[in-house]
């Protein structure tokens, strides 16, 4: 999540402080990410340096608010344009949790595999439960609360697959981590000697 971009984006709605934009943010993605106000206040004094976004005068209450500026828009515009790549996204630490958890000695990894199955299985009915109730909610919600529940799906359909295939393969014994080099991959017997 580029908040960044999330910033710019509700700034072209029209001028607003710090506090305002964390707000707007969390509603419009159901508080699904939270957003520190540090955090809010950091990017948008990055969005002044680079021109990105200019500050107003102080309001009545002692609130300065932003507004984007034309370079902000150009820069907004061009990350709409463009598509979310699978690199920009950040690391699947479940993904990480089982590549590790088949390695590591001791670990029971369809028992690692099924508690993670219950505790999604869970949130997807949370997910569904939320779309049921919420049959009203406004159209980015909405979005964000589906791609919730297709993501959830899609975890159970890979923790499944990923438990016949566990299941299928003998576990190879854990290699040392002597035996890695810098690169992150194993050394061949004869680059060790």
């Amino acid at each position: 999540m580029s908040v960044k971009h999330s910033l710019l984006a509700l700034l072209e709605r029209g001028p607003a402080y710090g506090y305002q934009l964390r707000i707007a943010f969390e509603s419009t993605t159901g508080a699904t990410w939270p957003l520190n106000i540090g955090q809010v206040y950091t990017t948008l004094a990055r969005l002044e340096r680079d021109r990105m976004v200019e500050a107003l005068p102080e309001n009545e209450s002692g609130q300065r608010p932003y507004r984007i500026t034309e370079a902000g828009r150009r820069h907004l515009s061009g990350w709409f344009a463009s598509p979310v790549r699978a690199a920009d996204r950040p690391r699947d630490e479940l993904t990480i949790k089982l590549a590790l958890a088949v390695t590591t000695p001791g670990v029971d990894v369809a028992d690692v595999i099924q508690r993670q199955r219950t505790s999604t299985l869970r949130t997807l009915q949370e997910y569904t439960r939320l779309k049921a109730d919420d049959a009203e909610t406004d159209l980015a919600w909405k979005l964000v609360l589906e791609s919730m529940i297709f993501r959830a799906e899609a975890e159970i359909r890979w923790l499944d697959h990923t438990e016949a295939v566990v299941s299928r393969a003998e576990l190879p014994a854990p290699r040392p981590i002597g035996d890695y080099e810098s690169t992150g991959t194993p050394e061949t017997t004869e680059e060790k000697r």
